[in-house]
């Protein structure tokens, strides 16, 4: 897994941890697919760590058995000794007869369905109110003297019946879902935006498709991808389709859906129809043919080998099924849920690759990441413009080229060889635990493991290896954070520097602060021109740099221009994913723009805890050639939290892309700069060369009108 996605699902749980000690209830939002049960264990594991006398109560929803998926999951997560102080136990009514159901008191964290714990269930007769009266009593009381913490998994689901029990039993209640129901309050205390998810490459971005595409459309898409996805991530793609509840349903199957599968170009498909019936749902596969029960046909689609390529489903497995292989939604029915539709799309934006992402090529990664999804808007997704360079006569990424650098692991390191590093080191007497050890290295960086693994030919390396993982990471950091020794170009295959530009294609979400700008390197694909930024204090930046790039000096412009086609965007063909615009005149750009994440190459190594990847805001090159590259940053309350810019973490931040970006000016010849807004000043650093300066907003302007 990335650094960065480790990095972000920790951040959470530290806030999760610091606001549980201070308030009773609390809201974690976070996509479908970001790893919220993974996080969820991670905070029980350390309250149960300090608190002995703390026990959880998860409720989950009995639909797609999301209880029993969780509690695998938090078994698999002890065993391995990752989380090894949760002691999970799955509450059932399955007892024969008129057997009390009875419920054990030697676990702490208790998994409920919740519809387990309704009118006229067992549980409801007096069982479950017993088990919390037996655990939470004080010895005195004949009870075990525990404190119950309730976390409610989807919690957009009301829990009435559980809910009634709350103010008795439960001391803190966390409540965790993608879609929090506001209405109840559940504002979130602690999030990790859709956009952060993406990002971190937790989860995949989302292409919309066309509003008048058909299934078969869909299914055209699914064929394209198919042997790509097969060959690039060794993994098997699945299509989803959602059709609607009750009898439009069949209507939809039978007149939509099957004739379609029935084609004979379509032929070689496997697909399944689950639906909440099982003597309804239908396959073309064996299962049917071999009487084998619906719920394993769900189970044996879950995996990334599975063959089965369509999944066509009402609402059964709308939430608590995860199926990272599934890359593309089609819907057909028509929801008023903005939550339903955020949860059905969650089902598709999995990343298949996440433990190893780091291993693939840029265009597996690119195709890893990518989710094709069919008549919704997702409510936090609607906002989302996709973007194109302007091209032709004169190519933006042929003029505008740039060096990258990143940094060398420890195993590049010159005169280093880890085995006569170990055979320095002190022996040890005898080994630690041995899941304490691997939970450490499971949490070490991906550089660290492949090293170990890479030297650990037998079980004993392994011991010593992971003994000293302490010393060896203390190694590695003082290496990679030396960027004198490990910073270095980005080199091709060919060995020679690899130049990289804008993407062709990238996306933005828009967060308001908006600037019409019609003369750098991006254009909208809807053909407008108001473009949104991150924060006001990007938007203030750019505003300048507009003015700036196209001030005459001396009867010059400041930024280099360049030709290129001017597009009509309602003209020329329209694709399944887009409109591709005939060129009907000619214009003039300057080389400017936002360095947007999503598809770009342009991001520069720096160590900091981790190797993280710095993508400058901004890219300019000038009438002179020159590079100009700008992180902006804000210390303004308005623009960032307090946390933000009061917290040490990002003083650090600041202070380490100085270092990086001093190191990468030296290496590459370009120029950086990190404006920071305070109240309405820039306080501007100039990394050149090598060296680092600062500037006033006017000291900068005279720089960059002035001949080099």
């Amino acid at each position: 897994m990335l650094a960065e996605a480790a990095e972000l699902q920790e951040k959470a749980v530290n806030q999760l941890c610091e606001k549980l000690n201070a308030k009773e209830e609390l809201t974690f939002r976070a996509p479908t697919g970001s790893g919220k049960t993974h996080m969820m264990a991670d905070l029980m594991d350390r309250v149960l760590e300090k608190e002995k006398d703390v026990v959880f109560l998860v409720s989950s929803l009995s639909k797609g058995d999301l209880a029993r998926q969780n509690y695998e999951k938090f078994c698999q997560y002890a065993a391995g000794g990752e989380f090894s102080h949760i002691k999970p136990y799955l509450i059932s009514s399955e007892i024969a007869g008129e057997e009390g159901l009875f419920i054990p008191t030697a676990f702490n964290v208790y998994l409920l369905p919740r519809d387990l714990y309704k009118q006229g269930g067992r549980l409801m007769q007096g069982a479950m109110e017993s088990f919390l009266q037996n655990m939470t009593f004080t010895e005195a009381f004949g009870g075990k003297g525990k404190t119950f913490y309730l976390i409610k998994d989807e919690c957009h689901i009301a829990t009435n019946n559980l809910d009634n029990l709350s103010k008795t039993y439960f001391s803190k209640i966390i409540n965790f879902s993608a879609t929090p129901q506001l209405k109840r309050g559940q504002n979130p205390d602690v999030e990790i935006s859709d956009d952060e998810a993406v990002q971190a490459k937790l989860i995949k971005h989302i292409e919309l498709g066309d509003d008048s595409a058909t299934v078969a459309d869909a299914i055209e898409k699914y064929e394209s991808i198919k042997e790509s996805y097969r060959n690039l991530l060794g993994v098997n793609p699945c299509l989803i389709i959602q059709i609607s509840n009750k009898d439009k349903a069949d209507f939809e199957w039978k007149n939509t859906i099957l004739p379609e599968l029935n084609k004979s170009e379509h032929q070689d498909l496997k697909w399944m129809l689950i639906v909440d019936d099982p003597k309804k749902c239908e396959t073309n596969d064996v299962f049917k043919a071999k009487k084998i029960p619906v719920a394993k046909w769900k189970d044996y689609a879950k995996d990334n080998a599975a063959a089965i390529d369509i999944i066509i489903f009402k609402m059964v497995i709308s939430e608590g099924w995860d199926i990272p292989r599934a890359c593309m939604l089609y819907q057909i029915r028509d929801t008023q849920s903005k939550q339903l539709d955020e949860q059905v799309m969650g089902r598709v934006r999995r990343n298949p690759r996440l433990l190893d992402f780091e291993t693939l090529s840029d265009e597996a990664q690119e195709l890893a990441m990518t989710a094709w999804v069919w008549g919704i808007i997702p409510e936090r997704g609607k906002k989302v413009f996709r973007v194109k360079l302007w091209d032709e006569p004169t190519d933006v990424t042929g003029v505008l080229r740039l060096k990258t650098t990143r940094l060398k692991r420890l195993d590049k390191k010159e005169g280093f060889d880890i085995g006569e590093y170990l055979s320095g080191q002190p022996k040890v007497a005898s080994y630690d635990n041995i899941f304490e050890l691997y939970r450490k290295l499971k949490k070490s960086d991906h550089e660290i493991k492949e090293l170990c693994y890479s030297y650990s030919d037998n079980i004993g390396k392994w011991f010593d290896f992971t003994e000293h993982l302490d010393g060896i990471t203390a190694e590695s950091n003082r290496f990679v954070c030396d960027y004198s020794q490990s910073m270095e170009i980005e080199k091709d295959d060919d060995g020679k520097d690899l130049l990289v530009s804008f993407p062709m294609e990238s996306q933005y979400t828009d967060n308001g602060n908006y600037i019409n700008i019609t003369d750098w390197v991006w254009r909208r694909c809807d053909g407008q021109s108001k473009f949104a930024f991150d924060s006001e204090a990007e938007w203030a930046w750019a505003s300048l740099m507009k003015d700036l790039v196209s001030e005459d000096s001396d009867g010059q412009k400041i930024g280099k221009r360049i030709q290129v086609g001017k597009r009509n965007p309602k003209a020329g063909n329209v694709t399944l994913f887009g409109e591709e615009p005939e060129k009907s005149e000619t214009a003039n750009k300057y080389l400017w723009g936002k360095n947007y994440p999503y598809n770009s190459a342009i991001k520069y190594e720096y160590c900091l805890g981790a190797v993280h990847s710095s993508y400058p805001d901004f890219i300019m090159q000038d009438r002179f050639d020159r590079i100009h590259l700008f992180e902006v940053k804000s210390v303004n309350i308005a623009n960032a939290t307090p946390a933000a810019f009061d917290s040490l973490e990002y003083k650090l931040k600041l202070e380490e892309l100085k270092r990086c970006y001093k190191q990468a000016s030296l290496l590459t010849g370009y120029i950086f700069y990190l404006p920071v807004l305070k109240d309405d000043e820039w306080h501007i650093t100039r990394l050149q060369n090598g060296m680092e300066d600062s500037l006033t907003e006017k000291q900068f302007k005279d720089f960059m009108r002035m001949e080099p």
